[in-house]
């Protein structure tokens, strides 16, 4: 389904939206006059894997700021696990792993203290801290640069650390900017696979701009374009196949949708 720049898209109904994990409601943020993303609203059910799709520079990544608490909106409310961002971050954070795009790293620290440290400051105990660093090494592939200072790693084995940071601390929900971006395809598979087994226990909405990725992983497609929601409804929803969601990326992006 979609609908006018000016009309707003609200949430697709769910049989699980009593117990969304992940809510927008109407999220506005503003630079001066300029509207980086306007009334932005959905919601995401328990155990889904929705992707946040949309061209570059479209109000992805400031959407995911908004909804992790990291950028105050505008106007507008953010909630994880059924917590108001704003008003409780501390206990809706414990309950997040976010994987922001370029995440900061402390480049002299390894894998293996940089993990330690984030579970430390996240006030985990040490034997469960032990027990989850050798998982998230273990399933991000770390094994082989355990020992390399962050500063040191390729892009590809610096996005997986950034990965195994948000998994740390044994999430119900993941928020992910663009995760695969910098790996190659190898990477990229792996990282797909660990997705697809996520979500067994997990809700997880991820950004990409990239049409495979949302076949690949998502059961559910929100897209934005200029800062509103101009489609919300089920991966076959944009298309049967990838080059009829292509034809409809075009759709949903030619300029009269642009938001004024």
């Amino acid at each position: 389904m979609s609908t006018t720049a000016r009309e707003p898209i609200r949430p697709i109904a769910t049989a699980a939206s009593t117990e969304a994990m992940i809510r927008a409601d109407g999220l506005t943020r503003m630079y001066g006059d300029f509207y980086a993303v306007r009334d932005v609203s959905f919601e995401i059910p328990r155990g889904q894997v929705a992707a946040f799709l949309g061209p570059n520079g479209a109000g992805k990544s400031t959407t995911m700021r908004l909804l992790t608490g990291l950028l105050a909106p505008t106007s507008g409310r953010a909630f994880i696990a059924g917590m108001d961002v704003r008003e409780r971050r501390l206990e809706a954070t414990r309950r997040l792993g976010f994987l922001p795009e370029n995440g900061p790293l402390y480049d002299d620290m390894t894998p293996r203290a940089l993990l330690t440290f984030f579970g430390r400051a996240r006030g985990m105990g040490e034997g469960d801290l032990r027990r989850r660093v050798d998982y998230v090494v273990e399933r991000c592939a770390l094994k082989e640069v355990i020992g390399k200072p962050a500063g040191k790693l390729s892009r590809g084995y610096r996005q997986r650390l950034g990965m195994a940071q948000a998994l740390l601390h044994d999430p119900e929900v993941l928020i992910m900017d663009e995760p695969t971006a910098g790996l190659d395809p190898n990477q990229i598979e792996q990282v797909r696979a660990l997705l697809r087994s996520l979500a067994a226990t997990k809700t997880i909405l991820l950004s990409t701009h990239i049409l495979s990725e949302v076949r690949a992983v998502a059961q559910r497609v929100v897209f934005i374009h200029a800062g509103r929601i101009v489609h919300d409804g089920d991966v076959a929803s944009l298309g049967a196949d990838e080059r009829a969601m292509e034809r409809r990326f075009h759709d949903l992006t030619r300029p009269s949708r642009k938001a004024g």
